[in-house]
Order: structure tokens, then sequence, then C-alpha cells
């Protein structure tokens, strides 16, 4: 399993040749772009885009220009997330968590999936080049299923794709529910990435993946004073803080579904 650090720093990938996960909206922004020392992908930024505004605000043209941006600058990267649509019931339904207001989508599940399925073969046709990851949506097993016939009906061979995103899993990673949707989707023989798994997570299911992400670190680092040294007030967007995480995470699963602790 390669395991990805999750971070807001796109800088961050000319310091390390650790495996990391970035927004692509944060390479949008720069003016500057450095070369990548290691392996990285590239979300999409799909759940921050539904939660402000309950739509998509790039069109797929747009998003393929900043990818294409991304590759050319940065380097080739593992793969890249589509614009899909989480399934999660704030999302769709609209809310607030902690300081968070979603907008709502105030859609079905089912338009959520076949949304997101169609967007994946708008991107691929666009841009077949630019390794772009198909991912499964749902809000149980029987939906998630649903959403592997809705690719299969589109012709897309989910066991000969080098990554399938589990979207929509974050919160229950760690849940019964959570662990019968890895089960059942690994099941297929897909290579799975679990999207923002944390520690409780990759104990249970880490084994069913190819491979996960978390941005934990920032949420921990909140809370607690900073490493010894650090002048700053907390460790939330703190490089060292973010490396020392990474490795006490994977040393800490049990050895027989540990993570290489080297991008290779």
């Amino acid at each position: 399993m390669r395991f990805y650090l999750t971070t807001h720093k796109r800088h961050w990938v000319k310091l390390t040749d650790k495996p990391l996960f970035l927004k692509s909206e944060h390479f949008v922004k720069a003016v500057k772009l450095y070369p990548a020392r290691g392996p990285y992908a590239v979300d999409s930024g799909g759940f921050s885009e539904l939660q402000r505004h309950g739509d998509w605000t790039r069109t797929p043209r747009q998003y393929v220009s900043d990818l294409r941006r991304i590759w050319e600058c940065v380097g080739p990267y593992d793969w890249a997330a589509p614009q899909d649509w989480m399934c999660e019931d704030l999302i769709i339904n609209g809310g607030t968590a902690g300081p968070l207001t979603f907008a709502g989508t105030h859609l079905s599940v089912e338009e959520h999936q076949r949304r997101t399925v169609a967007n994946f073969l708008d991107l691929r046709s666009l841009a077949p080049d630019l390794r772009i990851a198909p991912v499964l949506q749902g809000d149980n097993v029987q939906a998630y299923e649903r959403c592997v016939e809705l690719y299969d009906k589109a012709g897309v061979d989910l066991r000969a794709e080098p990554v399938v995103g589990l979207g929509s899993v974050c919160r229950l990673q760690s849940t019964s529910e959570g662990a019968a949707i890895v089960t059942a989707m690994a099941a297929h023989g897909f290579k799975l990435h679990g999207f923002g798994f944390k520690t409780l997570g990759l104990e249970r299911v880490g084994h069913l993946l190819a491979s996960a992400d978390s941005a934990a670190w920032s949420y921990h680092a909140r809370w607690r004073p900073p490493i010894p040294g650090h002048t700053h007030k907390n460790c939330a967007n703190c490089f060292d803080y973010a490396m020392r995480w990474r490795d006490r995470v994977l040393n800490a699963l049990p050895t027989w579904q540990q993570p290489l602790l080297n991008p290779a």
C-alpha cells in the first residue's frame, strides 16, 4: 500500500520524496510551481467545492487545463481524482458541522453517482493521457455496488484501472459499515484508494487498500504544543510534525499490512 500524506502546502513537493496528496486548487493559485522530488497524487477539491457551493464551479475543461499545467510544471503524478460527487448526508442535504456550513446539493445519491461517472467519462475523453482515476460513490454497500454497475454499463473495466478511488467513506472508515463497504469493493479485485483514512481505519481495513491518504496530522497538531524548539503557536502547518506523524502512524500498523516507508 502507498500512503500519501495530505497537505495544503504545495511547496512540500520539493522538500520530500515521500508520497504527497495535494489539492489541484492549491497549484492553480500558484505563480511558481516546483518540480516534485517524489510521487504525488492530485485531489480535485470536490469536498470543498460541494460543501461551499453545492455544485462544481470549474468545468471539466478548466479542470483538465489545471491538471495539464500541474503535470507539465510539477511532473507526472501517480493519478488525479475526477470531479466526483460525494454522498455524505451533509453534502446532499446541507447543514453545519463545527465551523463549516454545507450548501447542500439537494440531489439524490443516485444522481450524485450518475454525475460522478459522467464526469469521469468526460475527463477521460478530454485528456486520456492525464491518469484520471475513476471514483466509486455511495452511502451503503448496495449503493456502491450500484455505482460499480454504472461504470460497467459505461464500458469502464474497473479491474483494469491502476487505481479506483473509494469516496464518501472518510466518516465511516472505522465503523463496521465502513469495513463492509471496503471489503465488498475489494472483493471485486479493484485496486482501491481510500480517501481521508485515519489510524483506526488503516488498522481495520488498510490491508485491503492499494493506497490511502490522510490529513489527520494537521488536526492532531492543532491541539498539541509545538515541537520543542519550534516558535509557531502549533504545528498544524509544520513539515517536521507531518513527517514525524506519518512515520509514527505507519510504524504503529500491524506488520502484515504496513505500507513501505519509502515511496518506491
